[in-house]
């Protein structure tokens, strides 16, 4: 048996972790409850320890701070899972956390089979998110601890839920930062070609294995009904549609027309479902293209709502300032198409991107436009995307909504 798969076999038993130690007065921000501590806070580790090795965190002066995941090639070396020295790391840890995630959910939808059910380190298991979708779950291993205890995790989500399919998703781009490759989807179980679902705000096919994300955007769910409110009569923009959530949630809520715009032919079919799910072809279309070229060239028709939610333009904190430039272009172009007493929903998907750094955009761009503004509502990512109060980088998502005065 090779080290790393004894590693593995030794979980299940009390073992004697290897012990990393911290440099001095570098303890006091995981004191205060952030579970990462960085390549550079490091001040021993054993030699040759595996990615994703299980070890224990010390201060300097030999204080126990945390059991976790070791990755000595990742600029994140150490995520706690644990606070407790006696709390081994196995089946029954998963299982635990895994019913603590559901049940916290269960109280935010009451009732509801679709939703983040794991957002990583907001729910105290750093590098892993879940989605679950009716009968179907889909699992990202973002760290490689995570990655090494796929199976662990696996044989948990069946324990707690019983699904009858599981998808293992290995796109996500921060798997590069730990040291991880691509892989095609795993199945574990039935996995269809596409499921449906029901939310608040529609109904929605999924494409499990080649969709965005996991394949639908929970993380928007809260701010659809927000702006769908404000809709009712209105003519709407949904750009950078994907499967058209925004757009659907409007129409639905009473909007005259909406039109869906995307440069991904894949996700304007997807939106193209759902609109015919919905039964809302009498006032929906969609449309693609490249939605700044649309905006710099005038849109052909006015609307009174539009919703930008565009990808990660920030994807490192050196794309920052290129990625708020590019926020400021495109607000600018939507704010410029607005009426008088238009709404605009504006989104930033990156954790760089500060909530005041982004409302600092939104006033550069509204000055670029020779339009004045008030805000309406600031809003962040969904309830089942919980903000880790020590830890900034878990709010993500700033949303807002605008109107033009």
């Amino acid at each position: 048996m090779d080290r790393r798969s004894t590693l593995i076999a030794r979980l299940d038993q009390q073992v004697d972790y290897p012990k990393i130690i911290l440099k001095p007065k570098e303890e006091g921000r995981l004191q205060a409850g952030h579970l990462w501590a960085f390549s550079n806070e490091i001040a021993e580790a054993p030699a040759d320890l595996p990615a994703g090795v299980i070890a224990d965190l010390y201060t300097a002066d030999k204080g126990f701070l945390g059991r976790g995941f070791y990755n000595p090639h990742s600029l994140i070396a150490f995520r706690i899972l644990s606070w407790q020295k006696d709390e081994d790391i196995d089946g029954k840890f998963f299982k635990k956390r895994l019913t603590e995630s559901w049940q916290l959910r269960e109280g935010f939808y009451p009732g509801a089979a679709s939703y983040r059910w794991v957002f990583g380190e907001s729910d105290r298991l750093p590098g892993l998110v879940i989605d679950r979708y009716n009968d179907y779950v889909a699992v990202q291993m973002i760290s490689a601890g995570m990655n090494l205890l796929k199976e662990m995790i696996i044989g948990a989500i069946q324990e707690v839920i019983h699904p009858k399919g599981i998808i293992c998703r290995s796109d996500a781009p921060l798997r590069e930062l730990e040291g991880l490759t691509d892989a095609p989807p795993e199945r574990i179980g039935e996995i269809p070609e596409r499921i449906s679902i029901s939310l608040e705000n529609g109904d929605f096919q999924v494409d499990l294995a080649t969709g965005q994300k996991t394949g639908f955007y929970f993380d928007q769910r809260d701010n659809r009904q927000a702006l769908a409110a404000l809709c009712p009569g209105k003519s709407m923009l949904d750009a950078f549609c994907y499967s058209g959530g925004f757009g659907i949630a409007a129409a639905r809520a009473g909007a005259k027309n909406v039109v869906f715009v995307d440069s991904s032919h894949p996700a304007l079919e997807l939106a193209q479902a759902n609109i015919e799910q919905n039964r809302l072809e009498d006032r929906c279309r969609v449309v693609e293209g490249d939605v700044l070229q649309l905006m710099s060239h005038g849109t052909p028709e006015k609307f009174d709502v539009i919703s930008m939610d565009p990808p990660a333009f920030a994807r490192s904190k050196k794309h920052l300032p290129a990625a708020l430039k590019a926020y400021e272009r495109l607000n600018a172009l939507a704010m410029s198409a607005l009426p008088r007493g238009g709404i605009l929903a504006s989104s930033s998907c990156s954790h760089h991107v500060t909530r005041e750094a982004f409302l600092d955009m939104l006033r550069r761009a509204a000055k670029k436009s020779h339009r004045n503004f008030r805000l309406i509502e600031f809003r962040a990512q969904a309830k089942d995307h919980p903000i880790l109060l020590a830890m900034p980088e878990t709010e993500y998502l700033k949303f807002v909504i605008l109107q033009v005065i």
